[in-house]
């Protein structure tokens, strides 16, 4: 008898040993992902939901492979702090990654909208293509240009923003400054001072490289910008940027006019797919024509475009060339001289060779 009664107990110990175990084997399994393999999917976590709440969601989802063990664990961790909101969420994600991800906040936004903005376009560009992605105007976009206290709050906060950009001549006073690239934004109700933002953020950091070594010159920023703007436009690559750059400081030194069209046409708010300047419009004084009377020596009053690296890496560190003049051919090549001969050698080279660009 005695003998039974033990048999029966190891029986009933090992029953409940294999239990234990079993619910603890459950238990860690089910706290790993329902698959190795990517899957996602979108939960929404409503707001104030309770961790049971979210549980039942994610286990209807097939997120979790239990919800009675996610709220264990949850009672035994003491979780808190899972956000509500839409989140796309992955198959092969634990139940750790998946309440950190809740903790975390969404990131992610069904109607986000990426914008590109190209290099060597105006602000006038900048204007129509927010006006065009996002629930902007273009009058939304220039009105905010148009706000000095704006502009004083950016100047205040960006190092490479000076009081040069408020000059009453210049037309937009972030010409230039606003980095082109592909930026993301939430949604279509994005706010044109957070466009601006975004693009002065990337700038800066764009900027930073040079910072120390501007310091160190003396330069101003505003005339870099000014410089790469130009080489942007008459340029379709780095090599040909930095030659350019150097042309422009050569005239400078010489005491020249640029004598760049790119410059009128900015000057006359036409772009230069439109048509032919006129030459009204050529000997015109304007600060940033600088075709103009009275440009002898000097740049126009500010950018005239978006930069990208390769044109503000060509201000900086200009090719050291004896040229003096420059022109480009329809398929964007720049051929330069060294004098007034050599530059009307070149254009009749070009369009004895049809390569004479006409707009």
């Amino acid at each position: 008898m005695k003998k039974t009664i033990i048999i029966v107990v190891i029986i009933i110990i090992l029953v409940i040993a294999i239990a234990v175990g079993g619910a603890i084997f459950y238990y860690n399994n089910s706290l790993k992902a329902v698959s190795n393999n990517s899957e996602k999917v979108v939960v929404e976590i409503g707001k104030g939901m309770a961790s049971s709440q979210i549980a039942d969601v994610l286990e209807s989802k097939g997120i979790i492979k239990s919800a009675l063990t996610f709220k264990i664990y949850s009672k035994l961790n003491k979780v808190s702090g899972m956000q509500a909101g839409t989140y796309k969420l992955d198959k092969n994600m634990s139940v750790d990654e998946i309440i950190e991800a809740l903790k975390k906040g969404s990131d992610y936004y069904p109607d986000s909208l990426d914008i590109t903005f190209l290099e060597g376009k105006n602000m006038r560009w900048i204007a129509k293509t927010i006006a065009q992605k996002t629930n902007n105007t273009e009058e939304d976009v220039f009105n905010k240009l148009e706000d000095k206290q704006y502009i004083k709050s950016l100047i205040s906060k960006y190092w490479f923003l000076t009081d040069e950009i408020e000059d009453e001549n210049i037309y937009y006073p972030l010409e230039g400054y606003l980095f082109p690239d592909t930026y993301n934004f939430v949604n279509k109700d994005v706010t044109v001072d957070q466009i601006f933002k975004a693009m002065l953020d990337q700038m800066g950091t764009k900027l930073e490289k040079y910072k120390t070594k501007m310091e160190n010159a003396g330069a101003s920023i505003h005339r870099l910008l000014t410089v790469a703007s130009i080489a942007e436009m008459e340029a379709a690559n780095a090599e040909d940027r930095a030659g350019v750059a150097g042309v422009i400081y050569n005239r400078l030194k010489a005491n020249m006019a640029l004598g760049s069209d790119v410059t009128t046409y900015y000057a006359i708010k036409v772009d230069m797919s439109e048509r032919d300047l006129y030459q009204s419009e050529l000997n015109r004084y304007n600060p940033y024509n600088t075709r103009g009377p009275r440009m002898e020596g000097k740049l126009p009053i500010g950018p005239i475009s978006t930069v990208g690296i390769e044109s503000i890496e060509a201000a900086f560190a200009p090719e050291q060339n004896n040229y003096l003049y420059f022109v480009a051919d329809k398929n964007g090549k720049v051929n330069f001289a060294k004098d007034v001969q050599g530059h009307n050698n070149n254009i009749e080279t070009l369009k004895s060779q049809g390569l004479w660009y006409t707009y």
